[in-house]
Protein backbone atom coordinates (compact mmCIF):
# COMPACT_ATOMS: atom_id res chain seq x y z
CA UNK A 1 0.00 0.00 0.00
CA UNK A 2 1.32 3.52 -1.00
CA UNK A 3 1.87 5.94 2.08
CA UNK A 4 0.97 9.43 1.82
CA UNK A 5 4.19 11.65 1.40
CA UNK A 6 4.58 14.19 4.61
CA UNK A 7 6.40 17.43 3.62
CA UNK A 8 8.77 19.73 6.02
CA UNK A 9 6.20 22.28 6.08
CA UNK A 10 2.58 23.06 4.52
CA UNK A 11 -0.61 25.90 5.54
CA UNK A 12 -3.10 24.70 7.43
CA UNK A 13 -6.31 26.44 6.02
CA UNK A 14 -10.08 25.72 7.41
CA UNK A 15 -12.93 26.58 6.61
CA UNK A 16 -13.54 29.51 8.43
CA UNK A 17 -10.21 31.05 6.39
CA UNK A 18 -12.28 30.50 3.17
CA UNK A 19 -15.25 32.20 4.65
CA UNK A 20 -12.99 35.43 5.57
CA UNK A 21 -11.79 35.40 1.93
CA UNK A 22 -15.11 34.95 0.31
CA UNK A 23 -16.93 37.60 2.48
CA UNK A 24 -14.04 40.48 1.09
CA UNK A 25 -14.46 38.86 -2.21
CA UNK A 26 -18.38 39.84 -2.16
CA UNK A 27 -17.49 42.94 -0.92
CA UNK A 28 -16.52 46.96 -2.14
CA UNK A 29 -12.68 46.08 -1.35
CA UNK A 30 -10.25 43.83 -2.99
CA UNK A 31 -6.61 45.57 -2.68
CA UNK A 32 -5.95 47.73 0.43
CA UNK A 33 -8.66 48.50 2.24
CA UNK A 34 -10.41 48.38 5.41
CA UNK A 35 -9.08 44.38 6.16
CA UNK A 36 -5.70 45.46 6.41
CA UNK A 37 -5.86 48.12 8.69
CA UNK A 38 -7.89 45.75 10.67
CA UNK A 39 -5.00 43.09 10.51
CA UNK A 40 -2.34 45.57 11.08
CA UNK A 41 -4.42 46.95 14.45
CA UNK A 42 -4.87 42.83 15.29
CA UNK A 43 -1.16 42.14 14.73
CA UNK A 44 0.27 45.02 16.36
CA UNK A 45 -1.83 44.55 19.51
CA UNK A 46 -0.93 40.51 19.84
CA UNK A 47 3.09 40.62 19.52
CA UNK A 48 2.47 44.20 21.87
CA UNK A 49 4.23 46.98 19.67
CA UNK A 50 2.53 50.42 18.55
CA UNK A 51 2.77 49.87 14.76
CA UNK A 52 2.22 47.46 12.47
CA UNK A 53 2.38 47.90 8.24
CA UNK A 54 1.33 44.83 6.10
CA UNK A 55 3.25 44.30 2.82
CA UNK A 56 2.89 41.96 0.11
CA UNK A 57 5.82 39.82 1.09
CA UNK A 58 8.32 39.33 3.87
CA UNK A 59 11.02 40.63 1.38
CA UNK A 60 9.27 43.82 0.59
CA UNK A 61 9.09 44.10 4.21
CA UNK A 62 13.25 43.57 4.52
CA UNK A 63 13.49 45.88 1.71
CA UNK A 64 10.95 48.59 3.15
CA UNK A 65 13.40 48.37 6.57
CA UNK A 66 16.24 49.16 5.51
CA UNK A 67 14.99 52.19 3.12
CA UNK A 68 13.18 53.87 6.26
CA UNK A 69 16.36 53.29 8.21
CA UNK A 70 18.23 55.38 5.88
CA UNK A 71 20.16 52.35 4.74
CA UNK A 72 22.19 54.30 1.57
CA UNK A 73 25.02 53.58 -0.77
CA UNK A 74 28.48 53.45 0.61
CA UNK A 75 26.64 52.28 4.13
CA UNK A 76 27.60 48.06 5.38
CA UNK A 77 24.62 45.93 7.03
CA UNK A 78 25.69 43.23 8.96
CA UNK A 79 23.65 39.85 8.45
CA UNK A 80 23.64 36.57 9.38
CA UNK A 81 25.22 33.94 6.25
CA UNK A 82 22.39 31.34 7.45
CA UNK A 83 18.89 32.07 6.15
CA UNK A 84 17.19 32.84 3.28
CA UNK A 85 18.95 35.08 0.33
CA UNK A 86 16.50 37.87 1.35
CA UNK A 87 17.82 38.61 4.70
CA UNK A 88 21.19 39.89 2.54
CA UNK A 89 19.70 41.09 -0.66
CA UNK A 90 17.73 43.82 0.82
CA UNK A 91 20.88 45.46 2.04
CA UNK A 92 21.70 45.02 -1.80
CA UNK A 93 18.37 46.47 -3.20
CA UNK A 94 18.90 49.74 -0.08
CA UNK A 95 22.48 49.86 -2.42
CA UNK A 96 24.37 49.05 0.52
CA UNK A 97 27.22 46.19 1.25
CA UNK A 98 25.74 43.12 3.53
CA UNK A 99 28.53 41.95 5.88
CA UNK A 100 28.07 38.34 7.07
CA UNK A 101 28.99 37.44 10.97
CA UNK A 102 29.17 33.78 11.72
CA UNK A 103 26.74 32.18 13.77
CA UNK A 104 26.57 30.18 17.10
CA UNK A 105 25.81 26.29 17.27
CA UNK A 106 21.71 27.23 17.27
CA UNK A 107 22.08 29.06 14.07
CA UNK A 108 21.42 32.12 15.34
CA UNK A 109 24.22 34.89 14.59
CA UNK A 110 26.76 35.09 17.08
CA UNK A 111 26.75 38.34 18.89
CA UNK A 112 30.76 38.66 19.21
CA UNK A 113 31.10 38.32 15.63
CA UNK A 114 28.51 41.36 15.03
CA UNK A 115 30.65 43.47 17.40
CA UNK A 116 33.59 42.17 15.19
CA UNK A 117 31.98 43.35 12.28
CA UNK A 118 31.46 46.83 13.15
CA UNK A 119 33.58 49.49 11.08
CA UNK A 120 32.76 53.37 10.19
CA UNK A 121 30.49 52.43 7.38
CA UNK A 122 28.25 49.87 9.41
CA UNK A 123 24.88 51.46 9.97
CA UNK A 124 22.41 48.75 11.25
CA UNK A 125 22.54 44.89 11.86
CA UNK A 126 20.10 42.50 10.60
CA UNK A 127 20.09 39.71 12.57
CA UNK A 128 17.56 36.43 12.03
CA UNK A 129 15.77 34.31 14.75
CA UNK A 130 16.77 30.97 13.41
CA UNK A 131 13.99 28.34 12.64
CA UNK A 132 12.02 30.28 15.22
CA UNK A 133 14.76 30.14 18.21
CA UNK A 134 15.16 34.04 19.15
CA UNK A 135 18.76 34.83 19.34
CA UNK A 136 21.06 36.79 21.87
CA UNK A 137 18.83 40.21 21.35
CA UNK A 138 20.19 41.51 24.50
CA UNK A 139 23.81 41.27 23.47
CA UNK A 140 23.12 42.67 19.74
CA UNK A 141 20.72 45.68 21.28
CA UNK A 142 23.93 46.82 23.42
CA UNK A 143 26.02 46.20 20.30
CA UNK A 144 23.78 48.50 18.39
CA UNK A 145 23.30 51.45 20.86
CA UNK A 146 27.31 51.06 21.69
CA UNK A 147 27.57 52.33 18.13
CA UNK A 148 24.37 54.02 16.63
CA UNK A 149 23.34 51.34 14.76
CA UNK A 150 19.41 50.50 13.67
CA UNK A 151 18.34 46.81 14.56
CA UNK A 152 16.43 45.29 12.47
CA UNK A 153 14.99 42.10 13.00
CA UNK A 154 14.18 39.28 10.98
CA UNK A 155 11.35 37.52 12.60
CA UNK A 156 10.08 35.68 9.97
CA UNK A 157 10.48 32.25 11.66
CA UNK A 158 9.49 33.76 14.70
CA UNK A 159 6.17 34.42 14.89
CA UNK A 160 4.79 33.46 18.39
CA UNK A 161 9.20 33.20 19.85
CA UNK A 162 9.09 34.97 23.37
CA UNK A 163 12.64 36.57 24.60
CA UNK A 164 12.99 37.72 28.32
CA UNK A 165 9.42 37.01 28.61
CA UNK A 166 8.02 39.59 25.81
CA UNK A 167 6.91 38.71 22.17
CA UNK A 168 8.93 38.40 19.52
CA UNK A 169 7.94 41.89 17.83
CA UNK A 170 7.60 43.92 20.31
CA UNK A 171 10.36 45.54 19.27
CA UNK A 172 11.44 46.12 22.94
CA UNK A 173 15.40 45.08 21.72
CA UNK A 174 15.18 46.52 17.97
CA UNK A 175 13.85 49.15 15.84
CA UNK A 176 11.76 47.40 13.54
CA UNK A 177 10.72 43.42 13.07
CA UNK A 178 10.05 41.67 9.92
CA UNK A 179 7.45 38.94 9.32
CA UNK A 180 6.60 36.65 6.78
CA UNK A 181 3.25 35.33 5.96
CA UNK A 182 4.22 32.82 2.98
CA UNK A 183 2.28 29.21 3.58
CA UNK A 184 5.31 27.56 5.56
CA UNK A 185 5.15 30.15 8.37
CA UNK A 186 2.95 30.50 11.25
CA UNK A 187 0.04 31.79 9.67
CA UNK A 188 -0.17 32.69 6.10
CA UNK A 189 -1.58 35.40 3.95
CA UNK A 190 -0.50 33.10 0.63
CA UNK A 191 2.28 36.03 0.04
CA UNK A 192 2.17 38.33 2.56
CA UNK A 193 4.36 40.30 5.71
CA UNK A 194 4.49 42.39 8.46
CA UNK A 195 6.92 45.11 9.29
CA UNK A 196 6.06 46.33 13.53
CA UNK A 197 7.76 49.30 15.45
CA UNK A 198 7.63 51.57 18.11
CA UNK A 199 8.92 54.93 16.52
CA UNK A 200 5.78 56.83 14.88
CA UNK A 201 8.29 58.32 12.49
CA UNK A 202 9.85 54.88 10.90
CA UNK A 203 6.12 54.10 10.87
CA UNK A 204 4.63 56.74 8.89
CA UNK A 205 8.04 56.60 6.53
CA UNK A 206 7.01 52.52 5.48
CA UNK A 207 3.23 52.85 5.19
CA UNK A 208 4.68 55.85 2.78
CA UNK A 209 7.32 53.54 1.25
CA UNK A 210 4.86 50.54 0.35
CA UNK A 211 2.45 52.83 -1.91
CA UNK A 212 5.02 54.33 -4.49
CA UNK A 213 5.98 57.10 -1.87
CA UNK A 214 2.57 58.82 -2.38
CA UNK A 215 1.32 61.39 0.56
CA UNK A 216 -2.48 61.78 0.26
CA UNK A 217 -2.66 64.23 3.63
CA UNK A 218 -3.97 67.77 3.23
CA UNK A 219 -1.59 68.33 6.10
CA UNK A 220 1.52 66.70 4.91
CA UNK A 221 1.46 68.20 1.50
CA UNK A 222 4.17 70.42 0.42
CA UNK A 223 2.08 72.91 -1.69
CA UNK A 224 -1.26 74.24 -1.08
CA UNK A 225 -4.26 71.15 -2.12
CA UNK A 226 -6.03 72.59 -5.47
CA UNK A 227 -8.57 69.90 -5.35
CA UNK A 228 -9.55 67.03 -3.13
CA UNK A 229 -8.24 64.87 -6.52
CA UNK A 230 -4.71 65.97 -5.39
CA UNK A 231 -1.88 63.92 -4.15
CA UNK A 232 2.15 64.06 -3.90
CA UNK A 233 4.89 61.97 -4.76
CA UNK A 234 7.44 62.74 -2.07
CA UNK A 235 9.63 59.86 -2.08
CA UNK A 236 10.52 57.27 -4.32
CA UNK A 237 8.22 54.49 -2.98
CA UNK A 238 7.47 51.06 -4.28
CA UNK A 239 4.12 48.69 -4.90
CA UNK A 240 4.46 47.04 -1.81
CA UNK A 241 0.55 46.67 -0.41
CA UNK A 242 -1.55 43.47 0.92
CA UNK A 243 -4.60 43.16 -0.52
CA UNK A 244 -8.07 43.16 1.70
CA UNK A 245 -8.36 39.25 0.24
CA UNK A 246 -4.74 38.28 1.87
CA UNK A 247 -5.42 40.43 5.09
CA UNK A 248 -8.76 38.30 5.75
CA UNK A 249 -7.30 35.60 5.57
CA UNK A 250 -4.72 36.70 7.78
CA UNK A 251 -7.00 38.12 10.32
CA UNK A 252 -8.51 34.73 10.17
CA UNK A 253 -5.24 32.57 10.79
CA UNK A 254 -4.39 34.89 13.75
CA UNK A 255 -7.61 34.02 15.93
CA UNK A 256 -5.74 30.34 15.77
CA UNK A 257 -2.09 31.20 15.79
CA UNK A 258 -2.13 29.94 19.99
CA UNK A 259 -3.67 26.56 18.89
CA UNK A 260 -0.94 26.58 15.83
CA UNK A 261 2.28 27.51 18.54
CA UNK A 262 0.90 25.21 20.94
CA UNK A 263 0.67 22.29 18.40
CA UNK A 264 4.10 22.93 16.90
CA UNK A 265 5.66 22.87 20.22
CA UNK A 266 3.96 19.37 21.16
CA UNK A 267 5.30 17.78 18.13
CA UNK A 268 8.57 19.17 19.15
CA UNK A 269 8.98 18.10 22.53
CA UNK A 270 7.84 14.32 20.94
CA UNK A 271 10.61 14.79 18.47
CA UNK A 272 12.98 15.75 21.35
CA UNK A 273 12.48 12.98 23.47
CA UNK A 274 12.46 10.30 20.68
CA UNK A 275 15.30 11.13 19.15
CA UNK A 276 17.41 12.31 22.65
CA UNK A 277 19.41 9.09 22.73
CA UNK A 278 20.31 9.14 18.62
CA UNK A 279 23.56 10.57 17.36
CA UNK A 280 21.96 14.49 16.92
CA UNK A 281 21.95 17.56 17.80
CA UNK A 282 18.05 19.06 18.83
CA UNK A 283 16.92 22.23 18.80
CA UNK A 284 15.21 23.92 21.44
CA UNK A 285 14.46 26.80 24.31
CA UNK A 286 16.71 28.46 26.15
CA UNK A 287 17.19 29.97 29.53
CA UNK A 288 15.91 33.23 28.19
CA UNK A 289 14.26 32.49 24.95
CA UNK A 290 11.18 30.56 24.44
CA UNK A 291 11.09 28.44 20.61
CA UNK A 292 8.38 29.13 18.10
CA UNK A 293 9.35 25.78 15.89
CA UNK A 294 8.97 27.36 12.66
CA UNK A 295 11.35 24.75 12.16
CA UNK A 296 12.66 21.31 13.71
CA UNK A 297 16.42 21.40 12.50
CA UNK A 298 18.39 18.86 13.73
CA UNK A 299 22.20 18.35 12.95
CA UNK A 300 23.92 15.20 12.57
CA UNK A 301 26.61 15.13 15.15
CA UNK A 302 30.35 14.04 13.20
CA UNK A 303 30.00 10.02 15.45
CA UNK A 304 26.76 9.63 13.83
CA UNK A 305 27.54 6.83 11.07
CA UNK A 306 25.52 8.14 8.96
CA UNK A 307 25.75 11.66 6.76
CA UNK A 308 23.22 14.33 6.52
CA UNK A 309 22.80 13.28 2.98
CA UNK A 310 21.93 10.10 3.86
CA UNK A 311 19.75 10.91 6.18
CA UNK A 312 18.14 12.35 3.80
CA UNK A 313 17.48 9.80 1.24
CA UNK A 314 16.83 7.73 3.89
CA UNK A 315 13.60 9.69 4.92
CA UNK A 316 12.42 10.06 1.47
CA UNK A 317 12.65 6.07 0.61
CA UNK A 318 10.08 6.55 3.42
CA UNK A 319 8.20 9.70 2.27
CA UNK A 320 9.24 11.79 4.75
CA UNK A 321 10.53 15.21 2.73
CA UNK A 322 12.84 16.81 5.26
CA UNK A 323 14.74 19.84 3.82
CA UNK A 324 18.35 21.69 4.11
CA UNK A 325 17.65 25.40 6.16
CA UNK A 326 19.51 26.73 4.01
CA UNK A 327 22.81 26.77 1.30
CA UNK A 328 25.09 29.80 3.11
CA UNK A 329 23.90 33.14 1.55
CA UNK A 330 27.84 34.16 1.38
CA UNK A 331 28.81 31.05 -0.94
CA UNK A 332 25.89 31.81 -3.42
CA UNK A 333 27.54 32.53 -7.18
CA UNK A 334 26.17 35.96 -7.11
CA UNK A 335 27.99 36.96 -3.84
CA UNK A 336 31.30 34.94 -4.61
CA UNK A 337 31.17 36.99 -8.00
CA UNK A 338 30.33 40.33 -6.90
CA UNK A 339 30.97 40.63 -2.98
CA UNK A 340 34.23 38.19 -3.09
CA UNK A 341 32.60 36.31 0.13
CA UNK A 342 32.95 32.55 -0.43
CA UNK A 343 33.72 29.14 1.50
CA UNK A 344 35.68 29.33 4.71
CA UNK A 345 34.33 32.88 5.53
CA UNK A 346 32.16 31.42 8.27
CA UNK A 347 33.44 28.24 9.16
CA UNK A 348 30.18 27.86 11.94
CA UNK A 349 27.79 28.23 9.17
CA UNK A 350 29.66 26.22 6.69
CA UNK A 351 29.57 23.41 9.12
CA UNK A 352 26.02 23.93 10.52
CA UNK A 353 24.93 23.67 6.51
CA UNK A 354 26.91 20.49 6.07
CA UNK A 355 24.86 18.75 9.05
CA UNK A 356 21.61 20.24 9.40
CA UNK A 357 18.54 18.54 8.32
CA UNK A 358 14.42 20.50 8.93
CA UNK A 359 12.45 17.53 9.94
CA UNK A 360 8.31 17.90 9.18
CA UNK A 361 7.06 20.55 11.65
CA UNK A 362 3.19 22.27 10.76
CA UNK A 363 0.25 22.38 12.95
CA UNK A 364 -1.38 19.95 10.27
CA UNK A 365 0.84 16.78 11.42
CA UNK A 366 -1.68 14.40 12.79
CA UNK A 367 -0.08 12.18 15.57
CA UNK A 368 0.45 9.20 12.93
CA UNK A 369 2.30 11.58 10.91
CA UNK A 370 4.42 12.59 13.73
CA UNK A 371 4.65 8.60 14.58
CA UNK A 372 6.12 7.90 11.18
CA UNK A 373 8.75 10.78 11.11
CA UNK A 374 10.13 9.30 14.47
CA UNK A 375 10.35 6.00 13.25
CA UNK A 376 11.76 6.90 9.81
CA UNK A 377 14.56 8.84 11.84
CA UNK A 378 15.51 6.02 14.56
CA UNK A 379 15.38 3.38 11.60
CA UNK A 380 17.95 5.43 9.63
CA UNK A 381 20.58 5.21 12.58
CA UNK A 382 20.10 1.64 12.63
CA UNK A 383 20.44 0.44 8.98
Amino acid sequence: MNRSVIPYARQTIDEEDIKAVTEVLKGDYLTTGPKVAEFEQAFAAWVGAKYAVAVSSGTAALHLACLAAGINPGDEVIVTPMSFAASANCVLYAGARPVFADIESTGNIDPSQVEQAVTSSTKAVIPVHYGGLPFRMEEISRTAQKHGLTVVEDACHALGGEYRGSRIGSCRYSDMTVFSFHPVKHITTGEGGMITTNSQELYQKLVDLRSHGIVRELSRFEKESPGGWYYEMQDLGFNYRMSDIQAALGLSQLKKLPRFINRRRAIADRYSKSFKNLALELPGDTPEAKHAYHLYAVKVKAEAGIDRKKLYERLKEQGILAQVHYIPIHTMPYYRQNLGTGWGDCPVAEDHYHRVLSLPMYPGLTDDDVDRVIEAVTNAFRI
